[in-house]
């Protein structure tokens, strides 16, 4: 079975990145959303294995993203991938529910080791 990705971010240069180093770490296919309104929309239970979200977006951000989702699906990992690291923000996303998070810019390396997390 493959890995069904969501990938959220406004940037598009940073989704290519984020694919792109999903390919190198053996994940095909990932679904693209260009804003948290988008992502959030495009999330159903059961549709996704993960969630790769960035913090800053407009429309709905990568935290009220989280939030959407948890009221959905409370087991699926989500991943906040951003350059929002100070620890203020960290506990913010994790008190909304991320699961894990990974600062840009990263490695396909890097976010392999996060995906080993959560047996992907």
């Amino acid at each position: 079975m493959s890995l069904r990705v969501l990938v959220a971010d406004d940037s598009s240069t940073m989704r290519k990145i984020i694919l792109r180093s999903l390919l190198a770490v053996g994940v095909p296919n990932a679904t693209e959303a260009a804003d948290g309104v988008e992502a959030v929309n495009l999330f159903k239970p059961g549709s996704f294995d993960l969630v790769l979200t960035d913090w800053n977006m407009p429309g709905k951000s990568g935290l009220e993203v989280i939030q959407e989702i948890r009221k959905q699906d409370a087991a699926i990992p989500i991943i906040m991938v951003t350059t929002e690291a100070e620890k203020s923000r960290v506990v913010q996303a994790i008190e909304a529910g991320v699961s894990d998070y990974l600062v840009k810019p990263f490695t396909a390396d890097t976010l392999r080791e996060k995906l080993a997390r959560f047996g992907v």
